[in-house]
């Protein structure tokens, strides 16, 4: 009996101690009390500002210390478009700290996104003002194969005067390339790319040497060889003689 009652007293002990511990860590007591008054920011704040973080996190600081979920807060900040990731902690009494990471843009997809280095896609409403990054078009589930035949045609490309500025992939798995003259270079079939690629890179070097300018155009989808087509150039006036007219 005496070692029932014994047992009944260390459990109602245990239950005193443990029992605010818990309270404490879910937020249960002083909810209301040791509210977070400040905020410590570390970000780079290219892309996302002070006011956006600020406005993201205004709404859950309603509670106190304890209380304030740091979980809540790093989902909130991170919803903004710019944001690649957020570190969040507290510190006594009032402060929360945040370490904020913004999205390197690598590239535009499709238009109207971006890509981080990460390899994200993300939506920011002036996505298409970035026209000095790599233009990359395709359909959304070959993102990785558009991206890493990108960096295969830019090496592709190292040593000549072509510098290229996109790629796209089309439904149907035709291969094009944009250079930074306006040049567009049809390659066709994804599963010949290389081989097309290579063949017309091995002789275009003996076909430029004749012209001033950057072709506008090529067409790779021969079986054996290519088609280029070359600005028209104009002829410069004949000056007129002294005394005479010019020819109409």
């Amino acid at each position: 009996m005496r070692g029932s009652i014994r047992l009944v007293a260390w459990l109602l002990a245990i239950a005193l101690v443990v029992t605010p511990i818990v309270g404490v860590l879910s937020g249960w007591f002083a909810a209301d009390r040791w509210p977070v008054t400040q905020l410590t920011v570390q970000a780079e704040f290219k892309h996302v500002s002070a006011e956006q973080i600020r406005a993201a996190v205004q709404p859950r600081l309603g509670k106190g210390f304890f209380a304030l979920n740091l979980d809540g807060v790093q989902k909130a900040v991170a919803a903004l478009p710019w944001v690649e990731s957020v570190e969040a902690s507290k510190r006594w009494p009032d402060t929360l700290l945040l370490r904020v990471y913004e999205r390197q843009p690598f590239a535009r997809w499709n238009g109207n996104q971006l890509i981080s280095r990460e390899g994200k896609v993300f939506s920011v409403p002036d996505a298409a003002d970035y026209n000095q990054l790599p233009d990359l078009r395709g359909p959304d589930d070959h993102l990785a194969e558009v991206v890493s035949f990108f960096a295969d045609v830019q090496k592709a490309f190292t040593g000549t005067h072509l510098k290229i500025t996109g790629v796209a992939l089309t439904e149907r798995g035709s291969w094009s390339v944009s250079t930074d003259t306006g040049a567009q270079i049809v390659i066709g079939d994804r599963n010949q790319a290389g081989g097309r690629l290579r063949r017309f890179l091995d002789v275009y070097p003996q076909v430029a040497a004749g012209h001033p300018q950057s072709f506008e155009y090529a067409d790779l989808r021969y079986t054996n060889g290519f088609a280029v087509k070359w600005p028209q150039v104009t002829a410069a006036p004949t000056a007129p003689t002294a005394g005479g007219t010019p020819r109409t």
